[in-house]
């Protein structure tokens, strides 16, 4: 696998923790505060949610992430979706992987997917019945393939931990927010006691200054969080795809499943904090907010690659939809790679337009 490429993201995914951590230990600090006169309690509180979170996301595998999806889990009992089961472990094996992901379905007609998990007991795959039903063999193998790719090259453990920072953020904003619809905040006794205390050595003016960064931070610390976050996410999808083709060895199988669930990834239970996991932002967001790469560049790209589907074949169809000079497979990995030819499906077998 593209291991040089998976460290480097590992790298910068560490620096974008980093500052995502920093805005919600900054957040706390000023609640502190403003809250508390105490910086330190503020910046403790924050640490204790964010540790509540890590813990139920360790603990409870991948209640967090996948909280109010509606996802439930599939056993081989289930014939229904035997064909699934045999496709997952096609993939499991192609992709070398020892142990076989947990498989989740959402009872719903959209098309979509996405992979969770921050360890091999409780890495897991969810896709809507609505993907597995509506897609052929091939698009749906392309998918799990995909989704595999993104366990395999470490994406679903960061983006699991960077959900659950953002989701510490996100707690503790709407609790500044909730304390600032009642007049007096934390305790009007204690406010107006603190305030005379506050007035003899003329620092009021500084807790003043406080709420007014403590509310920028509310308002801005979460839109940077979240910018954090999409860029952990975009170029991951990339090497996603990359990597699913190089497992499937067949390149329309993806595009084609792509532009199926294009048509139709909104989900009723996705939300800001998972919504970047899933293999199309099943949220109506575009541009600077959008947590993926522009979904019509992700298929040309994918139907540039007739040389194969190999990693090199990707950069060079990357090279020619994103410009000259584009890179996004790291030279060391092109190197050592060798051409791995396209599948020649019979036209039987290929991908149906619905």
């Amino acid at each position: 696998m593209m291991w040089e490429l998976i460290r480097r993201n590992r790298i910068k995914s560490m620096l974008l923790l980093f500052a995502m951590g920093a805005v919600l230990f900054t957040l706390g600090y000023f609640i502190g505060i403003t809250e508390f006169d105490n910086a330190l309690i503020g910046v403790i509180l924050a640490a204790i949610v964010w540790l509540i979170l890590v813990w139920s996301s360790i603990r409870g595998g991948n209640s967090v992430m996948m909280a109010n999806t509606g996802a439930y889990q599939l056993t081989k009992s289930d014939t229904q979706y035997l064909q699934l089961y045999n496709i997952v472990e096609e993939m499991k094996i192609a992709a070398n992987m020892d142990f076989t992901p947990q498989v989740y379905l959402i009872g719903d007609n959209s098309l979509n997917a996405f992979a969770v998990g921050n360890k091999p007991e409780n890495y897991a795959i969810v896709l809507t019945t609505g993907l597995v039903t509506k897609l052929n063999r091939n698009e749906l193998q392309a998918v799990v393939a995909h989704e595999l790719s993104h366990i395999s090259n470490g994406d679903s453990q960061f983006m699991t931990l960077a959900g659950t920072i953002l989701g510490a953020i996100y707690i503790l904003r709407r609790g500044f927010l909730e304390r600032r619809r009642f007049p007096g905040g934390s305790s009007p006794r204690f406010r107006s006691s603190r305030s005379k205390s506050k007035s003899k050595s003329n620092s009021g003016s500084g807790v003043l200054v406080a709420y007014l960064i403590l509310a920028a931070i509310a308002i801005l610390g979460v839109f940077l969080a979240n910018m954090f976050y999409f860029a952990i996410s975009r170029k991951r999808e990339y090497l996603a795809d990359a990597s699913a083709v190089r497992l499937t060895r067949y390149p329309e199988g993806l595009a084609s499943a792509l532009e199926k669930i294009a048509c139709n990834a909104k989900l009723a239970t996705a939300n800001s904090i998972n919504a970047p996991l899933f293999i199309v932002n099943p949220l109506t967001k575009s541009g600077l907010f959008d947590t993926h790469p522009p979904i019509k560049e992700r298929i040309n790209i994918l139907r540039k690659m007739s040389g194969g589907a190999d990693f090199a074949n990707y950069q060079q169809a990357y090279s020619i939809i994103k410009g000259k000079g584009a890179s996004i497979i790291p030279s060391n990995t092109l190197r050592k790679e060798v051409t791995i030819p396209v599948l020649n499906l019979e036209p039987s077998s290929k991908s149906r337009n619905w």
